[in-house]
């Protein structure tokens, strides 16, 4: 299947014609590698500092549990105000907030109270800037029939720079320390903001007849409750998120008791789950419809279960490399396709509410997932931790495989407006 005018590149590259798109992208790409790299060096920090797993889960929680209490909140703000100047103001408070972490460790002064209050205040900005993120790509795509190929690209995007930033950043930590990490990333988000303000955006028109936020906010709880396609995959997503996506947070304990490593083990356990992620994230790329993606959920969610559960067993490290990029492309196989299906099928009114209760499942819900692992690693160990969450993503698998029927039969009517595509 070609789309008209856009006959001249391959599916997974269409979306780059849309200017704007080409923009968002190139300064996400700059901007998430230092990102990740904040996040491993963070993570290295702490269970040097502390020497607990329980602590992992602990600041993991504090980081995220702001988009976990203000997403829906911020999904109000996306809908009400002006998307391209919102990411220039939470793009600019992430430069803000990652100065402050590289200010303190070049001074010797970062400590974990400086660690928690700066990830809560990330979190914070991130409750804004996620939905803000997920909504602003159907803009900037403009052709809808694009949109799975811009959200595998984005999902690619996002992997890409987990695969490398992990790894600049255990080199950078083994051979230089915590600060130039925490500097090259407040000094990356320079690349998005300039791409945002290169944009030639149309003008805002706000909604008319705007209501209490809460009122907006209950609206947009309702919808999802009585809506059964996007429900269940914001469900899957939730469940998914905090148990087979929160290892990450077990990465310090494996890379220096379980491998006996150093700063770069670390880096490459961190980045070989992301290589994997973006060869799915290719894959789903080149997929020229939405058919098959309810599969594909299905696929994903049993892939990351063999992953974790080869994660948890293994002691070689090369075939803990591999169980890492099993799990990593099931990973974004579940995460991107319902992304994908809920962006087809949300009204575009409620896009920017429902995209934040999408992050609120995604980023919000993986604060527990990992205070639990941080726990069970703490008292049981990190590979029976691991464990349990290879049984959770089983479970979560089997049930959406039970009811995929019927959500292929409730979706089919807002399916049939969008050309000749259905999720089956």
């Amino acid at each position: 299947m070609r789309y008209a005018g856009v006959v001249s590149l391959p599916v997974l590259l269409q979306p780059f014609r849309a200017r704007n798109y080409r923009l968002f992208f190139g300064g996400q790409v700059v901007s998430l590698i230092g990102t990740w790299m904040t996040q491993t060096a963070t993570l290295w920090l702490v269970y040097q500092l502390s020497g607990s797993a329980a602590l992992l889960g602990v600041l993991a929680m504090a980081t995220q549990i702001p988009s976990f209490l203000a997403a829906p909140l911020g999904g109000v703000l996306v809908d009400r105000f002006n998307r391209h100047r919102l990411l220039l103001l939470t793009q600019a408070a992430s430069l803000v907030q990652s100065a402050l972490l590289a200010i303190f460790a070049w001074m010797g002064m970062l400590d974990l109270p400086h660690l928690v209050v700066l990830g809560v205040m990330q979190g914070c900005i991130n409750a804004v800037d996620l939905p803000a993120r997920q909504a602003a790509v159907v803009e900037f795509v403009e052709d809808k029939h694009l949109l799975a190929a811009a959200i595998a690209m984005n999902s690619s995007l996002f992997n890409l720079a987990r695969l490398i930033g992990p790894a600049v950043a255990g080199f950078l930590l083994a051979g230089f320390g915590a600060a130039w990490c925490f500097t090259l990333d407040a000094v990356s988000y320079l690349a998005v903001l300039a791409g945002l303000l290169a944009m030639r955006v149309k003008p805002f028109t706000p909604r008319p007849h705007l209501r209490h936020p809460w009122v907006e906010l209950r609206e947009s709880l309702a919808y999802v409750r009585n809506y059964r396609p996007i429900r269940v995959l914001i469900a899957m997503v939730a469940v998914h998120s905090m148990l087979g996506m929160g290892y990450s947070v077990l990465a310090p304990v494996m890379a220096k008791d379980i491998f006996r490593g150093d700063a770069r083990i670390l880096g490459f356990l961190m980045s070989a789950s992301a290589l994997g992620s973006v060869f799915g994230g290719l894959y789903l790329g080149s997929r020229r419809r939405i058919r098959g993606l309810g599969r594909i959920i299905v696929a994903g969610g049993l892939l990351s279960t063999a992953g974790l559960a080869g994660y948890a067993l293994s002691r070689n490290y090369a075939l803990t490399l591999v169980f890492l990029m099993i799990t990593g492309t099931g990973g974004i196989w579940v995460i991107a396709s319902c992304n994908t299906v809920v962006q087809t099928l949300v009204d575009d009114e409620m896009r920017g509410r429902v995209m934040s209760l999408f992050g609120m499942a995604f980023i919000g819900t993986m604060p527990f997932g990992s205070l639990l692992l941080g726990y069970l690693a703490q008292h049981w160990g990190a590979p029976a931790a691991l464990g349990v969450c290879a049984a959770g993503t089983l479970v979560s698998s089997l049930v959406f495989l039970s009811v995929l029927p019927g959500l292929r039969a409730a979706a089919s009517e807002k399916m049939a407006r969008i050309e000749p595509l259905e999720i089956t």
